[in-house]
Parts: structure tokens; C-alpha cells; sequence
């Protein structure tokens, strides 16, 4: 007897089959007229007879989002957003490197509280800032990466300075994208600025194809051919080529939003503050480490200052929270932080967000600790400060003795200076010599290390703060990468000061790499006459040696001088080597 099933005639399975492969072949031609922006198209139309561009859609966010200042080296890639930018009156400042114009960015971003913007042509041009990039991510900065990249179609198709930029980036970056049409360019850098200052800070980068920079008609110049292809094929080639170009600008010009989207800002619970409360007020010996990340935005240093006064607390402050207290603040403890670290009971790393110490405050209001604990802390700085003073008396057998330098340095900085440090041995020792004169006036690399921040930073520094001094301490290893800037002050009447302790060589490795390894090779520099490659460059340069010892102060004098007339300076300072040491510490 025959089962219901099979007794069904095949022929009956056809309809079904039939009706599923018609579904199949609608759903997949759908998603073709999606994917090619045919449904777009039919709502937004493409104004052809516009001379528009992409780069005043990006010119126009960045201008909502108050950027004053884009850092750049020009290319054909991104020309369109900096035209657009200077005619929105946003100051485009090129530099002679990359890398530079993120060291800027970056430099603007901490001292201002907002994003610093960057843009750079495509290819070697993103490449070449891929340390500035990770830089920033270890120093939790918020800037915003603009890179050119080439045409959409010829994108993984073998074109100029084409690389996979994005897959490059992803590791450095929070949020990372590239545009792929017009009409996207504002959300997504609306997208991109609110990443960038959300969460723990960072940078972001976004991709802008340089066919969604240009203007339609010379796209459409080099995307579509100028006369129709004979045969089927060609044909095809032609309205898939026009439609693409179609896409591509369908809606461009529309009214869109532009200002900044809400942050996201981590706050610390009640329960949490609740529980610090509970062990801060059992301690009897407690520290607190303040870094970069205490000074980010909403809560101002003035705030922070004012409750960790309140709280009473010592502290050892770091990165951008050197100078939260000013000058020898009684609970700013500046050595020995090892052996206090060991000593503390309660150790407050006070890293994220600076609204955590405000409320941290309120809950221990009318808490004293033990005074004898601070001044025990504040006796090792008292030694360690006579060991510095024994170390400035000392002679050197050639050149000036650093520690000398670096304190008369000290004694002749102005209130209103930002401090830039780039390099090993001579900022070393400065770290523990000169003092930050107030917060946010120390720009140092960060966690990362990187040597070469310092004309980025120092160009950074003087635009966000124009009426400030900005001087730059250089090791002469570090002041390689940043000579040629020198050209980028003068062009642009930025004027820094430079101070490079130049001791003719990679001091801070020689001193570990000859006793160990018994040589060295690669170490050796010379004494550069840095001055005059910086008078080459149209900046002034003055020279400190052992001829003119007894006149530092009135060469930093000087040179200060030459500054406030509006000319960059670069002070070259010939230092000696000595056999005495103390950790990072020498002459």
C-alpha cells in the first residue's frame, strides 16, 4: 500500500521549487539595487551643475565642533578639505613631517580639552604618522586622524599609495572607518569626534577616498568615460560606471546636523566612592599618584587643585598633572617615589576622571592624617635636593655642567611658560630640576616614550596658548627629529624656545652599553652647531659653552627676548660627561 508521500506526483514539487527560486532571485536582485543605491537615488537626486566638494562637508563639522587649528603636509588627497578649511577660518598650520602635525594635534587636544585634528595625504603620508597615533593611544588623547586614501574603485586595485590603511589602524585607534560616499561624511565624523573624547579617551581615524573630497564633474571626468563604449559590455561598463558616480553624490548637499553628539563621560558610582572613603579613612600613611588622565575634561584643574589641597594628602603627580600644585607645594612629594610607594598603606591612583577626587573629598570632609608623614616624605626630597646642589658644584672636564644649567634654567623660568621635554639624559635630570610653573604646562610623551614629540608639542602648545612661553628641553640625540620644524615656526611666526643639552652623543644608552657590552657603536654624536642649522632656517641661535659660562642666565635672557620680538630660538648648550651617577640622573 502506497504512503501518502509517495504517492504525490513529482511534477508536484516544481511549483515549489519554482516559487523559491523566484523569491531567491528578487530578494538577491533587491539587495543588488540597495547595495548600488538605486532606491537612494530615487528620493535623493545628484546636483551635477554643483562645483560642491566632500572638503567643505568636512570643513563644516570640524568648524561645529569649535576646531580652530588642523595640522597638516599637503597632498593631492586631502587639498579639498584644506581649502575648505582656510575658508571657514580654520587655521591650516603644515609642517615638514607627518608625524609632526599628530604630535601637534596631540599636544592641542591635552592643552585645550577637545579633539586636535590631523590630516594627511594617503599612503607613506598615514604611515609616517603611525607612532604619533600610538603615542597618543597610550596617552589617552583625543585627536582625530584625517587621512586621504585612493579612489573607492580603485580601491585593492593596485593605484597609487593604495594600502590597506584601515587594517593599519584599527589597532591604534577607537573608532575607525573610511567614507564611502558624501553624504556620509558628516555623521561620520560627528561619529568619529564623540569616540574620540568618550570613554577613556583616544584617538579615531577616518578614511576620506579622494573621490569624495573633489567636486562631481571632475570625478565624473575621471571616472566616466568622455565618449560611449560601442558592444553590450561596454555599455554596461558605462551605466554601472554613472550610477556609481550617482551614488556617490546622491544627497550630498543636503541639510544635515553637524554639531558635537553627547559624550560618554565614566563617572565612579556612589558605592565605589563609598568604599575608598572607607579605606582612605582607616590609613595612616596614604599616598596619592596623579597622572595626565586626573586633568581631562569636564572637571578643571583649578577644581582638582583645590580638593587635593583639601584632602591633604601627599602626592606624586605626573605627566600633565606636573604642576597641579605650582611650586613646592608642601603635598607635592618629587623624589624617591619607590621607597614611599613601600611605605604608604593606602595608595590612591587617582587616573580617570578627576570628578572622582571631588567626591572622594566629600565623603572624608574633616579627615587629618599624621603630619610626621608627610614630612618624612618631604626630608628625602631634602636630600635628594642636596645631592643635586653637590652634583652643580662639580666640575666637568669639558663643556658646562648640566645640573648647573638645568637649575639656573629653574631660577630664570617665567609663571607663564609651558614646559616641552623631548630626549634621555638632559630632560632627565630636568624632570627632578625645573618645575612646572602650574597645570597643564608640562607636555611630555607619556607612557609610550617616544622621542621626537617636541616641535609637534611645542607647535601645539604656542598656538593653544599664544600668550604663554613655550620652552622646549632637548637632548641633542631627540633634537635630530625636530630640527627641521624649525622652518615650519618661521613660516608660520610661531616662536619657541629650544634648549638642547647637547653632549654629543645617545648618552643615557652609552652609559649601560660600554661598561656592559664593551662598546660604543652607534652612540657617538658630535657637537652640532644645532644654532646655526637653526639660523639656516631663518629661526636665531645662540650658543652656551665653557667660553661664556658665567653668562647662562643672560643668554636664556636673550633668547627669551628674541621670542617675545616673535622669533623662534634655538639655544645650544654644550654639556659635559662626568663618571658620577644616580639613576637617570648625570652630567
Amino acid at each position: 500500500m502506497e504512503t501518502p508521500a509517495a504517492a504525490a506526483p513529482a511534477g508536484s514539487l516544481f511549483p515549489s521549487f519554482l516559487l523559491l527560486a523566484c523569491g531567491t532571485l528578487v530578494a538577491a536582485l533587491l539587495g543588488a539595487a540597495h547595495r548600488l543605491g538605486l532606491f537612494y537615488q530615487l528620493l535623493h537626486k545628484v546636483d551635477k551643475a554643483s562645483v560642491r566638494h566632500g572638503g567643505e562637508n568636512v570643513a563644516a563639522v570640524l568648524r561645529a565642533h569649535g576646531v580652530r587649528f588642523i595640522f597638516t603636509l599637503v597632498g593631492g588627497h586631502i587639498s579639498p578639505l584644506l581649502v575648505a578649511c582656510e575658508k571657514l577660518g580654520i587655521r591650516v598650520v603644515d609642517t615638514r613631517h607627518e608625524v609632526t602635525a599628530v604630535f601637534a594635534a596631540d599636544a592641542m587636544a591635552r592643552l585645550s580639552g577637545t579633539v586636535g585634528v590631523a590630516a594627511v595625504t594617503a599612503g607613506p603620508g598615514l604611515t609616517n604618522t603611525v607612532t604619533a597615533v600610538k603615542n597618543a593611544q597610550m596617552a589617552q588623547s583625543p585627536i582625530l586622524l584625517l587621512g586621504g586614501a585612493a579612489s573607492t574603485l580603485l580601491q585593492n586595485r593596485g593605484a597609487l599609495q593604495a594600502v590597506d590603511q584601515l587594517s593599519l589602524f584599527r589597532p591604534l585607534c577607537k573608532f575607525c572607518v573610511s567614507v564611502r560616499r558624501v553624504r556620509d561624511i558628516v555623521p561620520t565624523l560627528r561619529a568619529a569626534m564623540a569616540a574620540a573624547q568618550s570613554g577613556t579617551p583616544g584617538p579615531v581615524f577616518v578614511e576620506l577616498p579622494v573621490d569624495v573630497l573633489y567636486p562631481y564633474f571632475m570625478v565624473q571626468k575621471e571616472m566616466v568615460p568622455a565618449k560611449p563604449p560601442k558592444g553590450l559590455v561596454g555599455r554596461v561598463v558605462s551605466w554601472y560606471l554613472e550610477n556609481y558616480l550617482a551614488n556617490l553624490f546622491a544627497g550630498a548637499w543636503e541639510p544635515q546636523p553637524e554639531g558635537p553628539l553627547p559624550l560618554d563621560i565614566p563617572q565612579a558610582s556612589p558605592q565605589q566612592v563609598q568604599r575608598c572613603v572607607e579605606i582612605l579613612s582607616r590609613a595612616k600613611r596614604p599616598l596619592m599618584v596623579l597622572g595626565s588622565q586626573a586633568l581631562l575634561t569636564p572637571t578643571s584643574a583649578d577644581k582638582l587643585r583645590a580638593a587635593v589641597e583639601t584632602l591633604g594628602v601627599p602626592c606624586f603627580l605626573g605627566g600633565m598633572a606636573r604642576g597641579l600644585l605650582g611650586r613646592n607645594h608642601p603635598l607635592h612629594i618629587r623624589e624617591n617615589r619607590s621607597a614611599a610607594l613601600k611605605k604608604a598603606d593606602v595608595i590612591v591612583l587617582a587616573g580617570d576622571v578627576g570628578s572622582f577626587v571631588l567626591k572622594l573629598v566629600e565623603g572624608l570632609q574633616g579627615q587629618t592624617w599624621a603630619p610626621d608623614w608627610v614630612e618624612e616624605l618631604r626630608e628625602a626630597d631634602r636630600q635628594k635636593e642636596q645631592t643635586f646642589r653637590e652634583k652643580a658644584a662639580m666640575p666637568v672636564a669639558q663643556h658646562l655642567n648640566p645640573v648647573q644649567v638645568l637649575q639656573l634654567v629653574e631660577e630664570t623660568l617665567p609663571d607663564n611658560s609651558i614646559l616641552v621635554v623631548d630626549g634621555g639624559d638632559f630632560v632627565g635630570t630636568a624632570a627632578h630640576l625645573v618645575q612646572p610653573r602650574g597645570p597643564l604646562r608640562w607636555l611630555d610623551p607619556g607612557a609610550f616614550g617616544t622621542l621626537g614629540v617636541g616641535a609637534g608639542f611645542a607647535l601645539g602648545a604656542k598656538l593653544c596658548r599664544p600668550d604663554a612661553e613655550v620652552w622646549c628641553l632637548f637632548g641633542d640625540g631627540a633634537f635630530g627629529y625636530s630640527l627641521i620644524e624649525f622652518d615650519t615656526f618661521v613660516r608660520h611666526k610661531i616662536p619657541v624656545m629650544a634648549l638642547v643639552g647637547n653632549d654629543a652623543g645617545w648618552t643615557q644608552i652609552s652609559r649601560e652599553q660600554v661598561p656592559s657590552l664593551g662598546s660604543n657603536v652607534a652612540c657617538g654624536l658630535a657637537y652640532t652647531d644645532y644654532h646655526k642649522a637653526a639660523m639656516g632656517l631663518g629661526a636665531r641661535g645662540l650658543l652656551l659653552s665653557r667660553e661664556n659660562e658665567d653668562q647662562v642666565v643672560k643668554v636664556l635672557h636673550d633668547a627669551q627676548q628674541q621670542c617675545r620680538d616673535g622669533h623662534p630660538v634655538v639655544v645650544n648648550i654644550l654639556i659635559g660627561r662626568t663618571d658620577f651617577r644616580d639613576g637617570s640622573i648625570a652630567v
